[in-house]
């Protein structure tokens, strides 16, 4: 099971980074908080104080085409806020 999909890069978390420490992550549904605090430390080698997650519920879609209106949902997903200790950070941009 791939716990971590992959990272959330916004202004809001790109700035979270920088001031309080805080990076976010899509992660898989069936997740707990122990293994994506084991799945950060083996993949970025970093030391995690905290973490906070929340379900995110997909939203309603709707398109006007010609032969009429189609609509559907987007798919749920789930987000972890991980608060690195202190000295400890995460370079997303390093490997581009």
């Amino acid at each position: 099971m791939r716990i971590i999909i992959k990272p959330i890069i916004t202004e809001k978390m790109t700035r979270q980074g920088e001031t309080l420490n805080r990076y976010g992550f899509f992660v898989d549904r069936k997740a707990n908080k122990l293994q994506i605090r084991k799945a950060i430390k083996d993949l970025y080698g970093v030391e995690v104080e905290s973490i906070s997650t929340m379900v995110v519920f997909g939203k309603k879609k709707s398109r006007y085409t010609k032969s009429g209106v189609i609509s559907g949902r987007s798919s749920s997903r789930k987000k972890a806020i991980v608060t690195l200790a202190k000295g400890e950070t995460i370079d997303f941009y390093s490997n581009i």
